[in-house]
């Protein structure tokens, strides 16, 4: 039998074909069904895998129906409304869903999670879905050796002493807000504000100015951007993620691909002429600190490591602060204000505070390191509006977790937002605003240790959190030295997710000029 180049051509697609076949096949059904039944085999409960989409009808179902109806304004249980799903599938111990083909275990053991959060070489980030990148520009998962360079550069940027230099520019940005406000209010001493859109801009200033080095109007076109691919990109985050969807011309895609492009300029720019400014020197700010990574290598404890970010890496960085950094102090000032609108009690103390130990100077950096009232404020904050309401880590090998062995693929999920509100680790009243329970410290703020994850835990905590917390003590206490911030009629108490917790409605307060 003669065999022709046509003969071979086919042969080879078709086994081609064939493989890829069985890998879609284990994919969608063979893998799934084996971990199920190595979980169910272990005591874990959830509903049954089924075909490529799992539970994720029953999650946009129970995120819909949550989002159908705002909160009582004074209720801070917003678990329901943030996580409803979550909610619904954790209400006993050793639960899972399935996200797509992936089963999400849910743990809430303390000292399970001290395991996850340490042990980050098995527990890693989950491999980014394609989509975030397109808003936060390529944005990668670094292990390894390139995670501690990484975590190493981005900790100078944020060092006391470089924070300290950064005050002015920050006190710069809040100073426009400020006035913006006492414009609002100077007429009739009073008005009516939604404050979260112009803390939106604050933060972003305040990140454009201090940790870039740009000002707001060089910045304003990304973050107008920023927010555009996002409003397209968050829904079909909520759909099931199909590879290489993306890539289809679709109209969607290409307005996508079009603003993602046009991002990545934009900061290419700014990282470029920012690099031919320096030449080679400087480093008072994040990119800076990158910068000078790409020049040379990193002396890190005396220990000369060969591994430096690329400018495509910087990039990715860039644009990844632009967007955790801004959502989360933002969320932390807005509903800072909103619960102190709503426990006066609290407000007075804060502002009596901020009075006797700035008075009428400029905020300096030894004064809010003495802010105890405030940081037992912004705590308990972060506790009951927690920015990140979960943490979730992808098992990356077979591994032992607690009794349990966890096969690789497998995601964890850690409600942070459920153990804040756990009466078993904050006493009954855990769903309440209660800043005294930081007076002696985050240690003896619970009955069990670790269980105050704001900003994550172990190595991988979020690097920003001293710069995020020094924004919001800046900010509050600017604010309060100048106004009484009290609860507004039409406020529409609407916690929701999007990168972060965040109002969905905004958050109306009424502002009132202190003379």
């Amino acid at each position: 039998m003669e065999v022709t180049v046509s003969s071979i051509l086919l042969s080879l697609v078709l086994a081609a074909l064939i493989t890829c076949a069985r890998k879609a096949a284990n994919w969608v059904w063979f893998r799934p069904k084996q971990i199920e039944k190595c979980l169910r085999d272990q005591g874990f409960k959830g509903n049954a895998y089924r075909f490529l989409y799992g539970d994720y009808k029953e999650h946009i179902s129970a995120i819909k129906e949550a989002n159908s109806k705002p909160m009582d304004a004074n209720d801070n249980n917003i678990v329901p409304r943030v996580l409803p799903f979550y909610q619904y599938f954790v209400q006993g111990a050793n639960h899972f869903a399935w996200v797509g083909p992936t089963p999400r275990l849910n743990i809430t053991d303390p000292k399970l999670i001290k395991e996850i959060l340490l042990n980050y070489e098995v527990f890693q980030k989950p491999q980014t879905n394609p989509l975030i990148n397109l808003i936060v520009t390529g944005f990668a998962t670094y292990e390894g050796e390139k995670w501690a360079t990484h975590k190493y550069l981005v900790n100078q940027a944020f060092q006391h002493a470089k924070l300290k230099l950064m005050l002015p520019a920050l006190y710069s940005s809040c100073s426009e807000m400020i006035t913006k406000w006492e414009v609002l209010v100077s007429t009739k001493g009073s008005c009516e504000l939604d404050v979260w859109p112009d803390l939106c801009d604050l933060t972003f200033d305040m990140i454009s100015r201090t940790a870039f080095g740009s000002d707001y109007d060089e910045g304003r076109r990304i973050f107008q951007l920023q927010k555009e691919q996002t409003a397209i990109v968050v829904p079909q985050l909520r759909s099931i993620y199909i590879p290489g969807w993306r890539f289809l011309p679709t109209k969607t895609n290409r307005k996508m691909k079009k603003i993602y492009n046009e991002m990545k300029l934009l900061v290419r720019n700014i990282v470029s002429k920012r690099h031919q400014m320096m030449n080679g020197e400087g480093d008072n700010d994040l990119l800076g600190v990158l910068l000078k990574s790409s020049l040379k290598t990193v002396d890190q404890k005396q220990k000369h490591e060969n591994i430096k970010l690329t400018v495509e890496e910087i990039i990715a960085e860039c644009m990844l602060f632009y967007l955790a950094a801004q959502e989360t102090t933002s969320s932390l000032i807005v509903w800072t204000m909103f619960l102190l609108s709503k426990h006066q009690k609290w407000q007075s103390l804060a502002r009596e505070e901020v009075l006797s130990v700035i008075g009428d100077d400029k905020p300096h950096f030894e004064g809010l390191q003495q802010l105890k009232t405030v940081t037992m404020i912004l705590h308990e904050v972060l506790r009951l509006y927690s920015p990140g309401p979960f943490i979730i880590r992808e098992i990356h090998k077979n591994t032992k977790l607690g009794g349990y062995v966890l096969p690789a693929g497998i995601e964890v999920l850690v409600p942070t937002i459920l153990i804040h509100h756990d009466p078993e680790y904050w006493g009954e009243d855990a769903k309440y605003f209660n800043p005294e329970r930081f007076s002696e410290g985050i240690a003896k703020a619970t009955k069990v240790q670790g269980t105050f994850l704001p900003f994550g835990g172990g190595p991988r905590k979020c690097i920003g959190q001293n710069f995020a917390l020094e924004e919001a003590k800046l900010t509050l206490s600017m604010i309060l030295k100048r106004f009484y911030i009290h609860p507004s009629p039409s406020y529409v108490h609407a916690p929701t997710v999007l990168f972060t917790v965040r109002p969905e409605h905004g958050v109306h307060l009424i502002l009132q000029k202190i003379f």
